[in-house]
C-alpha cells in the first residue's frame, strides 16, 4: 500500500499519462485554448462541458499549476489524506498547515493517534475549532486499531461507517492516496460544478447535492483520478473562489454556463438565512491568591459530548444569578465583570459575560472533572477558543486585581 502511494505521489508518474507536455507555467487561459484546438470538434463544449472535455481541461490546468508540495502530499497514505481531509473542512489550507504537522510528529501513525489519551488530541486541536472533528479522529483511530490491525479499510462502504467520514472523504482518502476511482464532492468542488453547469438552488437541498454528485461522477475520469479529485479542490480553492473568481485563469472558461451567462454570483445558490438565537454565559474565572508566577484558574471538563465536549472550559451559568449561587456555596463573591464578547456558533450566538474571583473557598474541589489549571506553566489539555481568549488575558487582570 505504501509503495504504490508514493509511486502515485510523483508528478512525473502523472504527466506520463498525456500525449502532450506543457513547456513552462504559460497562463492558464492560453494553454486551454491551444488544447481546445486539438480537441475533435465533437467533443468541444456547447451549452455544457461533455465529460471527456471537461476532465482533461483540468488534468491540463493540475499539470500546470495544482498544488503538489502540500505537507500531506508527500506521502499519500489513507492515514495522511484521512487526517489532512478532516481538518480542512470548514478551515483553510494555511490555518492546517501547521495543526497537520504537529499531528503527525506527535501521531506519525494511526495506531499512535488511537493510544493517545483524548486530552492530548484536543490540546492539539485547540484554536482549530469544530471539535467534534477531533473526538471522531480519535474514535476512528481506535476503531482501525482494534478492527483493522491499524491499517486503514480500503473498502469505501467499511470507510463510510467510520465516525465522521462521509461520502465525499471516503471518496477522497481511496482517490487521493490509492489512486481508486471515486468522486468527491466538498464545498470547492460544489462550487466549481454548479458555476459549471449552472445548477440552481443551495447544496444544502438534498435534490441538489444529488445533482452535484451526479455530475461529479460523470466528469470524473478512470485515468489520473488522483490528480483530478486534487485538481478539482485546487481550482475551488484558487482561481473559483466564493467572491471574485479569477475567471481569466480557469481552465474551464469556454464551457462554464455561469461565465457566459455573466451571472456567477447566484451559483452556488445560498444557504435560506435565518436568525440566530442568542444566549448569555456567565464564565467564572476563579483564580486562589497567589503570586503571578503561580497563579491558577480553576477549569471543568465539559461531558465528553454536546458544546465543547471533551475540553476544559471555566465554570458556565445560563444567567448571573446561578453563577452566584455556586460561588456563594464556595464563600466567594464576584470581584468584578470583565468586559464581555460574544462567540458564534453555527447555530446560535453566545455572549460570553467573564466574571473575575479571587479567594480561598472553603469547598473541596472534586479535581476528577476539572483541575488548577497554572498560567505559568500551562497543562497539555484541549481548551474552547473563548477560554484560550480569556486565559491570555487573565494574567494581566489579575496583575490589575493585586494593584488595587
Amino acid at each position: 500500500m505504501a509503495q504504490h502511494s508514493k509511486q502515485d505521489s510523483t508528478e512525473s508518474h502523472g504527466e506520463g499519462r498525456f500525449p502532450y507536455r506543457l513547456s513552462g507555467l504559460q497562463p492558464a487561459k492560453a494553454v486551454m485554448q491551444s488544447r481546445f484546438l486539438q480537441l475533435p470538434e465533437s467533443v468541444m463544449p456547447t451549452a455544457h462541458f461533455p465529460a471527456a472535455a471537461f476532465s482533461e481541461a483540468v488534468l491540463t490546468w493540475y499539470h500546470a499549476f495544482g498544488r503538489k508540495t502540500l505537507p500531506w502530499q508527500r506521502q499519500k497514505t489513507p492515514y495522511t489524506v484521512w487526517l489532512s481531509e478532516v481538518m480542512l473542512q470548514q478551515t483553510q489550507v494555511a490555518t492546517v498547515i501547521p495543526y497537520f504537522e504537529r499531528f503527525m510528529q506527535h501521531f506519525p501513525t494511526v495506531t499512535d493517534l488511537a493510544a493517545a489519551p483524548l486530552d492530548q488530541v484536543l490540546h492539539l486541536w485547540t484554536g482549530l475549532g469544530y471539535y467534534a472533528r477531533a473526538r471522531n479522529l480519535h474514535k476512528t483511530a481506535q476503531i482501525v486499531a482494534e478492527q483493522y490491525q491499524g491499517e486503514f479499510p480500503t473498502d469505501f462502504d467499511a470507510i463510510c461507517a467510520l465516525p465522521g467520514i462521509g461520502r465525499s472523504t471516503a471518496g477522497a482518502i481511496l482517490s487521493l492516496s490509492l489512486g481508486l476511482h471515486y468522486p468527491i464532492l466538498d464545498g470547492n468542488v460544489k462550487r466549481v460544478l454548479a458555476r459549471c453547469y449552472r445548477v440552481a438552488g443551495w447544496p444544502g437541498q438534498k435534490a441538489v447535492e444529488n445533482r452535484l454528485w451526479d455530475i461529479s461522477a460523470k466528469v470524473t475520469p478512470q485515468e489520473g483520478v488522483q490528480y483530478f479529485n486534487q485538481a478539482m479542490m485546487d481550482l475551488g480553492a484558487l482561481v473559483c473562489t466564493r467572491s471574485k473568481p479569477k475567471c481569466s485563469l480557469c481552465p474551464l472558461t469556454h464551457g462554464c454556463e455561469a461565465y457566459a451567462h455573466a451571472d456567477w454570483q447566484s451559483f452556488p445558490g445560498k444557504k435560506p438565512k435565518q436568525t440566530l438565537p442568542e444566549k448569555e454565559g456567565y464564565f467564572i474565572l476563579w483564580s486562589p491568591p497567589a503570586e503571578l508566577p503561580d497563579a491558577q484558574v480553576w477549569l471543568e471538563q465539559r461531558p465528553p459530548s454536546g458544546l465543547w465536549g471533551g475540553l476544559f472550559c471555566f465554570p458556565q451559568f445560563a444567567t448571573r444569578n446561578e453563577a452566584e449561587q455556586w460561588l456563594a456555596q464556595r464563600g466567594l463573591t464576584v470581584h468584578r465583570q470583565l468586559t464581555a464578547f460574544r462567540h458564534t456558533f453555527s447555530h446560535f450566538h453566545l455572549d460570553i459575560i467573564p466574571l473575575l474571583v479571587v479567594g480561598e473557598s472553603h469547598h473541596c474541589m472534586d479535581e476528577g472533572h476539572g483541575l488548577w489549571y497554572n498560567l505559568a506553566r500551562p497543562q497539555a489539555v484541549g481548551l474552547a477558543a473563548p477560554v484560550e481568549r480569556l486565559l491570555r488575558l487573565l494574567p494581566e487582570e489579575l496583575s490589575s486585581e493585586e494593584s488595587r
